[in-house]
């Protein structure tokens, strides 16, 4: 037994180096959720959600006001019952799944540092080749089409594109970053909710000879009847990311046959147990997945790519945010080198926090 001791949690705020903006809102501040466990063994484990509240429903207030009775709940348990741990949590507070992946990911890492193993050994993989895309956010064009020459003369291996605003700029979005960057780069396309059936259409029908690798979200996260239509009218393949938090919510996406792949994100679907299951589903009907991010810190990304090097059925990577960060803070993790990213391989996560960021930091904690 790996009894938990006591539960640290902080509010963790990150300063980007700008703005990012997609069709739900603006960011301005990375205002994240870190959460440190501890046990009477001797052994701290981390944890990091990144609360969009336009996509998640929650903020780093709420959630910090949830983690006070989540730990409680948690405390004097066993560590290594994570299944367990992670139901008491679903049976007092339902939803809320970014302040729990904060605390099913300290599981994890406390469990694979029990072990001796890397987080991606733990999971029953192998450590392999990462690289990931870098995202350009909504700009007028020539702005983003700076952006995106930046990414090309870096080595980037796709660009991903923010769009989900009006037909006629978005369709000028792609076009001037397609003319711009020469044919052989992939572009993937982010509409966050932002079309209606018939806009995406036409932005698709019109976009979809321009070597798009895909298009995520392009309609409400409700409108799976329009996702399918969308499915049927263009050659563009689409992804579900607002439409997919839960297991079950993967399960329906492949009976309705709405998409051809996931993006799966650990601070939206509460952590890496539900993203085991929601790539099992998955995989099972042969839809491959990306893992994407909010915007965590190097320390949840660590954790992200462990679980995406873990599994084979995600062949798509979506780890950026640290690149919009004006500060690093983490001890350890994963190292880019360039876009490749280089796992750690010391037990658990190998990913912390410096000591000194986090004595300005509110927190609370239980024991």
């Amino acid at each position: 037994m790996l009894t938990i001791s006591r539960i640290e949690v902080f509010k963790y705020d990150i300063p980007l180096k700008a703005p990012i903006a997609i069709s739900l809102g603006v960011i301005e501040h990375a205002r994240n959720l870190l959460v440190r466990m501890h046990t009477t063994d001797g052994l701290t484990g981390w944890g990091e959600g990144s609360p969009f509240w336009m996509i998640v429903g929650e903020t780093q207030e709420t959630g910090f006001a949830a983690a006070r009775d989540l730990a409680r709940l948690l405390v004097g348990r066993d560590a290594l019952d994570i299944e367990g741990n992670l139901q008491k949590l679903d049976a007092y507070l339902p939803g809320n799944p970014t302040v729990k992946s904060a605390f099913d990911m300290a599981l994890y890492d406390l469990a694979a540092q029990a072990a001796g193993l890397p987080l991606y050994a733990f999971l029953g993989g192998a450590k392999h080749r990462l690289v990931t895309d870098e995202t350009i956010y909504l700009n007028p064009p020539e702005r983003m089409v700076e952006d995106a020459l930046r990414i090309r003369e870096q080595g980037g291996i796709a660009i991903k594109v923010k769009l989900g605003t009006h037909a006629k700029d978005d369709i000028r979005r792609v076009e001037a970053i397609r003319e711009a960057v020469g044919e052989a780069i992939p572009i993937r396309t982010d509409a966050n909710q932002g079309w209606d059936y018939v806009t995406a259409v036409q932005v698709l029908k019109t976009i979809q000879d321009w070597n798009v690798q895909y298009c995520e979200q392009p309609v409400k996260h409700w409108a799976l009847p329009d996702l399918k239509r969308i499915r049927r009218r263009t050659t563009v393949p689409l992804m579900a990311d607002e439409s997919l938090f839960r297991p079950r919510d993967g399960l329906r996406l492949v009976q309705e046959e709405a998409v051809d792949y996931f993006n799966i994100k650990l601070s939206k679907s509460g952590g890496i147990y539900n993203a085991l299951k929601i790539n099992a589903i998955a995989e099972s009907a042969g839809i491959p997945c990306m893992i994407g991010c909010m915007s965590e810190s190097r320390l949840a990304i660590t954790a992200n790519a462990h679980f995406a090097s873990a599994r084979r059925n995600v062949i798509f990577y979506d780890l950026d945010a640290p690149f919009e960060h004006a500060e690093d803070p983490v001890t350890g993790g994963v190292t880019y080198h360039g876009y490749e990213i280089e796992l750690p391989d010391t037990p658990g996560i190998g990913a912390g926090c410096d000591e000194t960021y986090l004595k300005g930091a509110e927190k609370l904690e239980i024991r």
